[in-house]
């Protein structure tokens, strides 16, 4: 026990010089400064720019940097392969690393909306980390590491990350191998840097898409009202918390309460549906969408979203209990 615990302080202490180290020569950290040594690296270069770029990314130095220079250095084919290897190492240290040293104690520590955060991520587990490489919301060496305090499988970080990583490598690598070609002034050079910004647009349209395929179903109240006066086989989930129930916009009478913090608990009360109808409601829309997303994670293949909520459903002046 006591020497896992000079383990962890040592690699705890080792980590963070080498960030701060990093952090002091960040400046000459340059796409020049690393072409001139890979060129001088000769056939070990792929395997030295991997291995930097791991570190790279462990010390939370800008990958960015590192991709242009791999496709000037050697191509948009193999500087897509050893960006995204190096990459993907690097992530991938950082999470095991995180894992190793606290994963555990936020495990015993955490509580309330952290818990509920933790949880919901490890709910979706590969498509979680799908939407996050695809859409940078968060800085990529930073959540390399937070993802390591979750239980997600190590294989589905990698994998996915491998693949859903792909796009952004590409695009910023060409950039590099079509800088390369203008300023050797090749032939095609032009074409190669509009195919270049083409991909830099597609990448910069990615965020709007994916948040577009992740949004969930909606129904309307109206819709809503006239599948629960028909008899359908339906059931209506009200996420909000017990108290919301009693308030000034009531509940409607065949719903069933399962608040959206309490939801990954309670699922299995709800599995008969698995693969039957659901329409989520609660005050408006956010937290539906939120309870959405945990349900579809869960494998419920028919969750839609009621617009507009309870609020709507009192605007349309449709009955509530109270």
């Amino acid at each position: 026990m006591q020497s896992a615990k000079l383990m962890r302080f040592t690699l705890i202490a080792v980590l963070l010089a080498g960030i701060a180290l990093a952090a002091v020569y960040r400046e000459q950290f340059s796409a020049a400064a690393l072409q001139a040594w890979m060129q001088d690296a000769g056939l070990a270069a792929p395997l030295i720019f991997m291995a930097l770029y791991a570190a790279a990314t462990v010390l939370f130095l800008p990958g960015s940097i590192l991709t242009i220079t791999g496709g000037a250095l050697f191509g948009p084919v193999w500087g897509t392969f050893y960006s995204l290897t190096g990459a993907t190492l690097g992530a991938t240290l950082a999470f095991l690393v995180a894992r190793y040293l606290a994963s555990d104690w936020v495990a015993r520590k955490a509580g309330g909306r952290l818990k509920q955060l933790i949880e919901g991520v490890e709910a979706e587990s590969w498509r979680f980390i799908a939407f996050v490489r695809l859409v940078p919301l968060f800085p990529f060496n930073l959540l390399n590491y937070a993802l390591g305090l979750t239980r997600i499988k190590l294989s589905h970080f990698i994998v996915t990350s491998y693949i859903c990583m792909l796009p952004g490598a590409l695009a910023f690598t060409y950039l590099g191998y079509a800088g390369r070609e203008a300023a050797a002034g090749s032939a095609g050079s032009i074409q190669k840097g509009l195919l270049a910004l083409g991909l830099l647009a597609l990448i910069a349209f990615l965020p709007r898409l994916i948040r577009r395929m992740r949004r969930a179903p909606m129904l309307g109240v109206e819709e809503l009202k006239r599948k629960l006066d028909s008899g359908e086989d339906l059931l209506v989930l009200d996420v909000r918390v017990a108290k919301d129930l009693n308030g000034d916009l009531g509940y409607i009478a065949v719903a069933r309460n399962i608040p959206l913090e309490e939801l990954p608990q309670r699922v299995n009360e709800i599995e008969v549906y698995l693969k039957r109808p659901i329409a989520i409601v609660c005050r408006t829309d956010k937290r539906s969408a939120a309870a959405a997303q945990l349900l579809s994670a869960k494998g419920f293949s028919d969750v839609c979203v009621t617009r507009g909520g309870m609020a709507d459903w009192n605007r349309r002046g449709f009955p509530v209990n109270k």
